[in-house]
């Protein structure tokens, strides 16, 4: 109950579906994706002891380009530098459509 005695009413719609109307749900997930993608090289790197040199020598590729695929917040990367980075670290990059 709310304070002045009413039933609260509880929505149904998720944060996708609000996202969704408002025309934002695609542009969300393409950020989301982006910097998981980020993350996940940047981890593999640790694990591999890369440093950005060395990953963008291992990648051909110089460390503007490096910074860019590293950064969360810039969605201009090709799938052809994320399957470089991917086998640079010793990892393939899966993509699929559901």
């Amino acid at each position: 109950m709310t304070d002045d005695g009413h039933k609260a009413r509880i929505s149904e719609e998720t944060f996708d579906d609000f996202l969704a109307e408002q025309g934002m749900l695609e542009e969300a997930e393409d950020v989301a994706i982006k910097r998981v993608l980020a993350w996940q090289i940047a981890e593999a790197m640790k694990e591999k002891g890369l440093t950005k040199t060395a990953m963008a020598a291992l990648m051909h590729t110089d460390r503007r380009q490096l910074d860019r695929l590293l950064d969360p917040n810039n969605g201009s990367v090709t799938l052809s530098t994320l399957t470089r980075a991917a086998h640079a670290v010793g990892r393939t990059l899966r993509i699929d459509l559901a």
